[in-house]
C-alpha cells in the first residue's frame, strides 16, 4: 500500500538539530531600535480658522523614534531606553499648550522638541485630522515631518 510505504513524515519535520540558536552571539550584533507610537488621540485647538481654533477639535498623533543602538536589548532596563508613556505627556502638553494654524507648524514643534529632549538619531512625527472641517466627504487629512538630529 502506497500510505504505508511513505509512513508518517511528522518525525522528520520535528528534527531541528540543524536550526540556528538565535540567541547565540546576540551581543555581537548591533542592533537599531526604533520606538512607534500609534494613535495618540489628543483634543486640541490647531486649525486655520478661528473656529477651529476656538471650538477645537480631535487630532491623532503617530511617532516614529529612531533611537540607533541601545543597552536596553541587553540589560532590559529602562533607564537604558526611552520611556514612551513619558514621550506621550510630552506630546500632549506640546500639542496643547499652544495653537498652529497648521498641522505642518505642530509636528515641526514637536520634532524639535523631542529631538531636543531625547538622544534621538531622528524623530518622525504625524498629524492626523480625523474629521476635518471641508466641505467634501474626506475620511481624514494628515501631515508628517521627518527630521533627522544635528551631527
Amino acid at each position: 500500500m502506497d500510505s504505508e510505504e511513505h509512513g508518517d513524515d511528522s518525525g522528520e519535520l520535528d528534527d531541528d538539530d540543524d536550526a540556528p540558536d538565535l540567541d547565540d552571539d546576540r551581543e555581537e550584533t548591533a542592533e537599531s531600535v526604533t520606538i512607534e507610537i500609534t494613535g495618540l488621540s489628543l483634543y486640541t485647538h490647531h486649525g486655520v480658522t478661528a473656529a477651529e481654533r476656538e471650538v477645537g477639535q480631535r487630532l491623532v498623533l503617530d511617532l516614529r523614534l529612531d533611537i540607533g543602538e541601545t543597552d536596553a536589548t541587553i540589560t532590559d532596563s529602562i533607564d537604558d531606553t526611552i520611556d514612551y508613556a513619558e514621550v506621550c505627556q510630552l506630546v500632549a502638553l506640546i500639542a496643547q499648550q499652544r495653537s498652529h494654524k497648521t498641522l505642518e507648524r505642530l509636528c515641526s514643534t514637536v520634532a524639535d522638541r523631542l529631538l531636543a529632549d531625547y538622544e534621538l538619531e531622528g524623530v518622525w512625527v504625524k498629524a492626523t485630522k480625523p474629521e476635518p472641517p471641508i466641505a467634501l466627504a474626506v475620511d481624514e487629512v494628515s501631515v508628517e515631518v521627518w527630521r533627522e538630529a544635528d551631527g
